[in-house]
């Protein structure tokens, strides 16, 4: 089975425009009404037989998966018309195919932009402001594209078609083939006092400020889509579609790791040792966490739902408190004192330093949060 896309010579991710122009451009030089070299009936076969098969998405998609959905025989291929024949070989519209005249009117392209949020606008959502610069409708012309109080005139080269037709000669004879008109472009009307504000384009720059919501849980690549806040097409055409891409600024205290958030909170050995009651300030507001006498270095605190609001489901992740247990660096001769009676009570002034097994110790816990447990 022949490689069909390199037979048209496009990428396998073509689109059925590109693959359209590429069979056009390969039937004018192939066909054998045109080149009747002794390779060109069978180049033009496997041509015809390749748009056959990328022109249909049916067989396409069967073609892709390794199946050979190949109609046999040459011709031109699905849906390729009367019309389209003419169009093939003068690359132009037929005769008895006429569009008529296009409008001045075009979409306005999509925009995209970057926006800067804040951790507590992630966890709660609000509104802000947006102030950017796009294309928006004349407010001179209204988006006509004509000086206040004149009209588009009728062109006097097609007389409003927008198109012109023209004798030629081809292997079918003598043909009326049908092209865009060369005076209007095709618009069937021409503009004899173009709008001095917008240069006759329908549309100008200008500063707008918008108001965006931003819904709780969005994170750094989210991107909120503002229909019709896009920029507005040439002729005053309908505006396009703003994306606004959110990117989180880093927290001084807390971090961000899907939902949940996570901190630490440092407290001396003493407190470890004995426990005591912490005041934390959350993004919800204080929050009393108690530490159990002994409290070991690593230990984790859970606070439920005081995490990041879920973007596309009800609830909220949770706040994660690492305690991290310091020892005291600078002792004066007293505190030294009863750290050494200390130490005597408890029949640790000569340590043993025995080596922790691998599910115990600081490398255990590692080994085990590595290992995601």
């Amino acid at each position: 089975m022949s490689d069909h896309y390199a037979v048209l010579g496009v990428p396998r991710d073509a689109g059925p425009d590109e693959i359209k122009r590429a069979y056009r451009k390969m039937a004018r030089k192939l066909h054998p009404d045109v080149n009747d070299g002794p390779e060109a009936a069978e180049q033009f076969k496997a041509v015809s037989q390749a748009y056959d098969v990328l022109s249909n998405p049916e067989k396409r998609r069967m073609y892709d998966l390794g199946g050979d959905p190949s109609a046999s025989g040459g011709g031109f291929g699905p849906g390729f018309g009367f019309s389209d024949i003419f169009e093939t070989f003068f690359g132009q519209q037929g005769a008895g195919g006429g569009r008529g005249p296009a409008s001045r009117q075009r979409p306005g392209q999509d925009a995209l932009i970057r926006m800067e949020i804040d951790l507590r606008e992630a966890v709660f959502g609000g509104e802000r402001e947006l102030a950017l610069e796009t294309a928006v409708v004349c407010s001179t012309c209204q988006g006509t594209c004509c000086r206040p109080g004149t009209s588009p005139a009728t062109c006097g080269t097609c007389g409003g078609r927008g198109q012109v037709q023209r004798m030629a000669r081809s292997f079918l004879g003598q043909v009326m083939t049908t092209a865009p008109c060369h005076t209007c472009g095709g618009y069937g009307t021409v503009i004899p006092d173009p709008c001095l504000e917008c240069s006759g384009e329908g549309r100008v720059r200008s500063r707008k400020t918008i108001t965006i919501r931003v819904p709780p849980g969005v994170d750094t690549g989210t991107r909120i889509q503002l229909a019709g806040q896009g920029e507005v097409g040439r002729g005053g055409g309908p505006a396009g579609d703003l994306y606004v891409e959110i990117v989180e600024r880093p927290h001084d205290t807390f971090v961000r790791r899907g939902d949940d958030l996570h901190c630490t909170v440092s407290v001396p050995m003493t407190a470890a040792a004995l426990g005591t009651e912490l005041r934390l300030q959350t993004l919800d507001g204080p929050e009393t966490i108690d530490l159990m006498p002994g409290t070991q270095p690593g230990t984790v605190h859970q606070l439920r739902s005081y995490g990041v609001q879920h973007l596309r489901s009800p609830g909220r992740g949770d706040l994660h408190v690492h305690i991290d247990v310091t020892v005291a660096t600078r002792l004066d001769e007293e505190q030294e004192d009863l750290l050494q009676r200390l130490a005597e009570l408890r029949g640790e002034t000569r340590p043993s330093g025995r080596l922790a097994t691998n599910h115990s110790g600081v490398f255990g816990k590692l080994k085990e949060r590595l290992a995601g447990r």
